[in-house]
């Protein structure tokens, strides 16, 4: 029997305000607990990853979901991948509308079809053929998003914009029988082009699990992640020896100075460690494991508590 772990994050951001950490610390740790409950009940890791992104597509506080940015047009178009590293089947979706869920649709794909990625109106008929209900766009739109768009559109128009302001959710997980699965998921960046895809649902680039070697999750700048394919390069190092830690600094510290990027990664492989790192000014995460629940938000921040 296998050591099952999980750990999960809520995006890497340039900073979050004192009111919202409370919240975010208590939506990361509720979906490490969801997903962790299911390892321990017998379920495969993609359940796990699946489970935990869900919770977190569900948060409104999160950048996936139910709070997802807004496009230029002030609409949600998410994008979400999930895979399964016992066999590299993989399931993908991007520029998804009315739908509260984008990682079940993705794994619908991975477990439905013979294809690996879906987008726009074949997803959107692929969902309504697979009962996932259509809710209305609106549904998804938040308050604080909006905001956030007219901040963005003023401020870009002042050549005053933050790029470093990206969140996507991510899980990876390792179950009992030693399979591992990854799961991302984002409504992408705010103010971004109509249509515009990033990192997330791009095998290699948002995730990657492959049991003989471990299993990732990224976050960052989108544009950034998929020119270093930051996922599988992440995961070329741990094959080249580099422990968790190492290939995670590695393949940051590789996009930081080739394009500028910032970003963060969890990883875990079968043998159930795990490791977070992250060169944005923070990275809500949680980690599940033995009992015992690690979790963070900013680079000094790290807490230990006993699971329920």
């Amino acid at each position: 029997m296998n050591s099952a772990v999980i750990v999960v994050h809520g995006g890497g951001a340039s900073s979050i305000s004192k009111d919202r950490k409370e919240r975010v610390r208590q939506g990361i740790v509720k979906a490490a607990t969801v997903g962790y409950n299911i390892l321990k009940e017998g379920g495969s890791a993609v359940d796990a990853v699946e489970g935990a992104v869900v919770v977190l597509e569900d948060d409104a506080e999160f950048n996936a979901g139910h709070g997802s940015v807004l496009n230029e047009n002030g609409e949600v178009e998410m994008d979400a991948s999930i895979m399964n590293g016992k066999d590299l089947s993989a399931g993908a979706v991007s520029a998804v509308r009315c739908v509260a869920n984008p990682i079940k649709l993705a794994r619908l794909v991975m477990e439905k079809t013979h294809h690996c990625f879906l987008t726009d109106q074949g997803a959107a008929k692929f969902a309504a053929d697979n009962g996932i209900p259509a809710i209305p766009g609106e549904q998804l739109v938040t308050e604080r998003n909006k905001k956030r768009l007219e901040k963005e559109k003023h401020e870009k128009c002042a050549q005053k914009s933050d790029p470093q302001n990206l969140g996507t959710v991510g899980a990876v997980a390792v179950d009992c029988r030693g399979n591992v699965a990854y799961a991302t998921s984002t409504g992408g960046i705010v103010n971004k082009m109509l249509g515009r895809v990033g990192d997330t649902p791009c095998v290699g680039s948002g995730g990657y699990a492959d049991n003989d070697i471990g299993a990732i999750s990224t976050t960052g700048h989108g544009e950034s992640i998929l020119k270093v394919n930051l996922a599988r390069l992440t995961l070329f190092h741990v094959e080249q020896g580099k422990t968790l830690e190492e290939a995670a600094e590695a393949s940051l510290g590789y996009m930081k100075s080739k394009v500028k990027g910032v970003g963060g990664v969890t990883v875990v492989n079968k043998a159930g460690d795990w490791a977070v790192k992250w060169t944005s000014a923070s990275m809500p995460w949680a980690a599940a494991k033995d009992g015992k629940l690690h979790s963070g938000i900013d680079l000094s921040d790290t807490s230990v508590t006993d699971l329920p």
